[in-house]
């Protein structure tokens, strides 16, 4: 689905069409290996389920750049063995799929240089891409940089919203497109299969890009359909 002009909601990415640029945030690699640690035993099946997301995205399209913007590793102050592992498997995997990648770092990416220089990939704050003359500027979401541009993208937040019918309540993955300041500003989900993530109907916002969200649309996730659906204004589902 488009969700601003050139700008396309392809499951869990952004697809921008003119640069040929797909933008994938928050995988939070290792995140399992945390709960095990917390005594949630569970299999660690996130780096197949990325993969196997992954490849239903690249059958649709074919990038020349892929941005990921932001915790592609879970861990705040160390790299487990487990995000060593797949980090390297998973940049292995992209660089498959494209002639550049662009590695913008997030607030959990405080130990990723390592890896990044062993990938020979170089970690930024922001990256610019140029849209048909038009700049947008991709950032984790996490601080606001120093200069803004017409269209911001951000990650980070991993939006969704609680849907209820009867008394069952279910979280959907979202996106949200609305204003900062004069910009417009887009919040893409995050590609951590293992949650879906913060209500943002319910629970309080993190980014300091997101105050009030009552006029931003919400688009929502369907995986089970394999589409985007509009869901209108946050204002009007709360």
């Amino acid at each position: 689905m488009e969700i601003d002009k050139g700008i396309f909601a392809i499951d869990l990415g952004l697809w921008i069409t003119s640069s040929k640029t797909l933008i994938l945030s928050d995988f939070h690699l290792g995140y399992e290996e945390e709960l095990n640690q917390k005594g949630v035993l569970i299999p660690r099946m996130l780096y197949k389920d990325i993969i196997d997301r992954l490849e239903e995205i690249f059958a649709l399209i074919n990038p020349e750049t892929i941005v990921i913007n932001g915790d592609i590793k879970h861990e705040f102050g160390r790299i487990s063995k487990q995000e060593w592992q797949e980090v390297m498997r998973l940049l292995d995997y992209l660089e498959r799929k494209c002639s550049k990648i662009v590695l913008i770092k997030g607030n959990h990416d405080t130990i990723l240089g390592p890896i990044a220089d062993k990938q020979n990939i170089k970690i930024v704050d922001e990256f610019i891409i140029d849209s048909n003359g038009q700049e947008i500027l991709v950032t984790h979401g996490h601080k606001e940089p120093k200069e803004l541009k017409k269209i911001i993208i951000i990650g980070h937040e991993h939006p969704a919203i609680g849907l209820q019918e009867d008394v069952r309540r279910e979280k959907y993955k979202c996106y949200l497109v609305g204003k900062y300041k004069t910009k417009k500003l887009i919040v893409q989900p995050s590609f951590n299969l293992l949650t879906e993530g913060t209500d943002v109907l319910s629970q309080p916002l993190l980014s300091p890009f997101l105050t009030d969200i009552t006029k931003f649309d919400v688009f929502v996730v369907d995986e089970k359909k394999k589409e985007i659906l509009s869901f209108g204004r946050v204002g009007d589902l709360e």
